[in-house]
């Protein structure tokens, strides 16, 4: 079943988040996934969450996404997004 990451993030550190966002592109296609919403603005409809980035990536199943956020080569991305900005990440599956 389909699997979707979502993450909410506040860049912190523009120049250091860069090379994450040149990089996990290969990652996130290695394990079968792809973007849906990349970084956009979100516009607040209801309640009181205010995210200032949204990304979503839909992998095929949520062992695909398990696995992209396991990846050994990517651990250091991770960090650096982690270094560079104060992000929520949940993962979900899909309901089809």
């Amino acid at each position: 079943m389909t699997a979707y990451l979502v993450l909410d993030f506040s860049i912190l550190d523009l120049p250091g988040f860069l090379p994450y966002a040149d990089a996990i592109p290969a990652f996130i296609e290695k394990h079968g996934g792809r973007y849906i919403v990349r970084g956009v603005e979100p516009t607040v409809m209801e309640g009181t969450w205010s995210p200032e980035r949204v990304v979503i990536l839909e992998f095929p199943s949520q062992s695909h996404a398990r696995a992209f956020l396991a990846d050994p080569d990517a651990q250091s991305l991770f960090a650096l997004r982690h270094r560079t900005t104060d992000s929520k990440l949940i993962l979900v599956e899909g309901c089809l």
